[in-house]
């Protein structure tokens, strides 16, 4: 495993970290199926093994569940890891979520966390979406509370803009901001990126395989059930999942050219970016984390990192 430090002020975490949204179950967790609790604990202990110190959680992940069982399988290590959850989506009685980064809500999700996890300081706390209630500065200012009480070591913010985060840096340093990214959705390369470099923010990627486009295991013919959110997103249906089935035939040729798998050649562009200090990898079995490993041993030289986005665009 290869470590980087989390932008200019935060902790050294493995390239590869262990994203445990479906392992939570529930919600739109549950497209891949039900989840029993002893795997994903194996899961965790496996990446354990691996060399991987970085776990991102959060509150919303099956209501609670995910931090639950990441709390258990890493009770006996917690010296020995990163942990990252997030705040800011909340529910009723009804499990019915809305956004929420107002002062005292982020502080209630601070200590419910606490109690779900074990444990009496949070690694690294993220506002998981921007807040419909409160201004981002309201919110780091709760975040800045945690941290000077020693519940929290490091602030970031998930699926913020480059505006929100100039909000935020007025109250506060961000350690680190996590967004999508992918070869299918490298949007962030023109403007968040380079900000994030400038300003020492680090960078943890969500969603690499591109909720599966990247796996290699979808087809023309591919069929999702009305239930999963797959079913009603363009890019996994109709001409969107032909022209993305296309591309990702494209890809396996030049992932085998580096005898690497789709996946691995997917993460491996993720880390290829200066700016990038760890790609998240949603895990459900140990496989899921254990098979894409090797990439973080390859290096994509320019020609084919070009190659690979005028794939993306095809």
């Amino acid at each position: 495993m290869k470590y980087r430090k989390l932008g200019k002020n935060g902790p050294e975490i493995s390239v590869i970290g262990f994203g445990s949204w479906a392992i939570g179950g529930g919600g739109w967790a549950s497209a891949w199926g039900n989840q029993d609790d002893q795997l994903s604990i194996d899961s965790v202990r496996a990446a354990l093994d691996a060399g991987v110190n970085f776990y991102d959680t959060a509150a919303v992940y099956g209501l609670g569940h995910s931090e639950e069982v990441i709390g258990q399988a890493l009770k006996n290590d917690r010296d020995k890891v990163i942990l990252a959850t997030k705040c800011g989506l909340v529910w009723d009685e009804n499990k019915a979520t809305k956004r929420s980064g107002a002062f005292d809500s982020v502080i209630r999700e601070a200590e419910a966390s606490l109690r779900r996890l074990g444990t009496d300081y949070i690694d690294l706390y993220q506002m998981h979406w921007p807040a419909e209630d409160a201004p981002a500065e309201e919110t780091m200012q709760a975040m800045d509370k945690l941290v000077q009480d020693g519940k929290v070591r490091y602030v970031g913010v998930s699926n913020y803009d480059v505006s929100l985060l100039e909000k935020s840096l007025t109250v506060r340093h961000v350690d680190s901001v996590q967004p999508p990214y992918s070869i299918l959705r490298p949007a962030i390369e023109k403007e968040l990126l380079p900000y994030c470099q400038e300003k020492g923010i680090g960078v943890v990627a969500y969603s690499a395989l591109t909720s599966g486009l990247l796996s290699g295991n979808y087809t023309y013919d591919t069929k999702f059930t009305e239930d999963d959110w797959r079913s009603r997103n363009k890019a996994h249906t109709g001409e969107g999942l032909i022209a993305n089935v296309d591309r990702a035939n494209k890809l396996k040729e030049v992932a085998a050219r580096f005898d690497l798998t789709l996946p691995q050649l997917a993460v491996a562009y993720v880390l290829a970016h200066p700016a990038l200090t760890s790609a998240l990898v949603g895990v459900r079995k140990p496989s899921h984390i254990l098979s894409v490993l090797s990439a973080v041993d390859v290096t994509l030289d320019e020609t084919t990192l070009a190659e690979i986005r005028a794939i993306a665009v095809s």
